[in-house]
């Protein structure tokens, strides 16, 4: 039996400055799955994890998360409801100490010896952030602000945590460590929303995708099947079909 839907978007539409950038998808992410939106710059991709965290307003349609409609709910309440996000370009406190960034990231917790605990714990997820514990969120490489992103979130004790291109501008090592930690916050049993333009990397480490074109779903189904479907591997693969 199918796992229950913990989020699920009905005929979303999404728009922004006179553009329609989303225009009617559906869209469901089940309890423990790791689920993602593959597609072009300029998709939309981006505006719908901004639709879902109350980050753009939505135009039409439905947002059920963990079972209530959250449609046009703002972040802050969404955060408190365990569900989280990583943005595009990180949204690192420059600042901040990655100690402080972190604790920006449990602000709306109050179980301090827990939090204390999940400190311990990004860290054993991310040894070089504990390294650098005391530096300025600022003075980072890009990786180590995506690891810093990542722990935050983290942080929130997300049920659902969304991850808007991780991958993006980081060396290849960067990029497989990202992903490696990925899939095991994953077996840690967090749901994940990935967004990703590394097409292949998404798929090869989801169980299910979805490929938005021009605001639209045009594709969805087993990751696998997609990896090996035609269109995917001409349009987004690179590879001649």
């Amino acid at each position: 039996m199918a796992a229950p839907a913990l989020l699920e978007l009905t005929r979303l539409e999404v728009a922004y400055g006179g553009i329609h950038a989303v225009k009617g998808i559906d869209l469901i992410v089940r309890q423990g799955e790791l689920v993602c939106l593959i597609g072009a710059n300029g998709a939309g991709k981006t505006t719908t994890l901004k639709g879902i965290t109350g980050l753009q307003p939505v135009k039409a349609g439905k947002i059920v998360y963990d079972g209530a409609d959250v449609t046009g709910k703002p972040a802050f309440q969404l955060v408190r409801k365990g569900l989280s996000m990583v943005p595009e370009g990180r949204g690192v406190f420059g600042a901040l100490t990655i100690e402080e960034n972190l604790a920006m990231g449990a602000y709306s917790r109050r179980d301090r010896v827990a939090i204390k605990q999940d400190i311990e714990r990004v860290f054993g997820l991310f040894p070089r952030l504990k390294e650098r514990r005391k530096q300025t969120a600022g003075t980072l490489s890009g990786g180590e602000q995506q690891m810093l992103a990542m722990a935050r979130a983290i942080m929130s004790r997300p049920k659902l945590l969304l991850l808007d291109e991780p991958s993006m501008g980081l060396a290849p090592l960067m990029v497989q460590k990202v992903f490696e930690t990925i899939l095991t916050i994953a077996a840690e049993g967090v749901t994940i929303l990935l967004i990703e333009q590394n097409a292949k990397l998404a798929l090869e480490v989801s169980h299910r995708g979805y490929v938005m074109e021009s605001g639209t779903i045009t594709l969805s189904g087993d990751a696998r099947q997609l990896l090996s479907d035609p269109k995917v591997r001409e349009a987004y693969l690179g590879e001649a079909v």
